[in-house]
């Protein structure tokens, strides 16, 4: 009987010990997916197009600020004492509009770039959860995780054509 509970004991232990190693840990590259996919470059070109107009507008009025303080110091011995800071102080408040406008359009472009990569990781969570259950994998972690590893465990390519399968557009505006 003893001789018995430790043949079970062994084979029990044998037995976890192959569970423990049959499974194998999987990794998958996020930056890539997020960047590569069709709906994570449609919304990374949308964003950046938005701040190039936006830093071009902002250029443009920046410097019209600049040339109305190169005219006001010009103007500065032709115009009144009262004159001059009248209009220096209606200059500065158009400054402090325009630095505010500049930091509420950061705020928005930094808040639309927050959602977007929201909504990827909301619409990619069901699909790794699905090929996870399909394939019978344990674990997915992320790359840059991985100190180093076989590129056959690389999920990202595989996961890569589903998502864009999956979602196709954010439809960011």
């Amino acid at each position: 009987m003893r001789y018995l509970k430790i043949i079970f004991f062994v084979f029990l232990i044998l037995n976890f010990y192959n569970v423990s190693f049959a499974e194998e840990t999987y990794f998958i590259d996020m930056q890539k997916l997020l960047n590569q996919s069709k709906a994570g470059k449609e919304a990374k070109d949308f964003l950046k197009k938005k701040i190039i107009t936006g830093d071009k507008q902002f250029k443009e009025e920046g410097e019209l600020l600049k040339k109305e303080e190169i005219d006001l110091i010009a103007k500065k011995k032709t115009l009144s004492t009262d004159e001059y800071k009248k209009t220096l102080n209606q200059l500065r408040e158009k400054n402090v509009k325009f630095q505010r406008k500049r930091a509420n359009f950061t705020r928005i472009i930094a808040t639309q770039r927050a959602d977007a990569r929201n909504r990827l990781m909301q619409a990619l969570d069901p699909i790794l959860t699905k090929y996870m259950s399909e394939n019978n994998i344990q674990i997915i972690i992320y790359k840059k995780y991985v100190a180093m590893a076989n590129s056959k465990l690389d999920l990202t390519d595989k996961v890569l054509g589903i998502f864009n399968k999956e979602l196709k557009s954010l439809n960011l505006k």
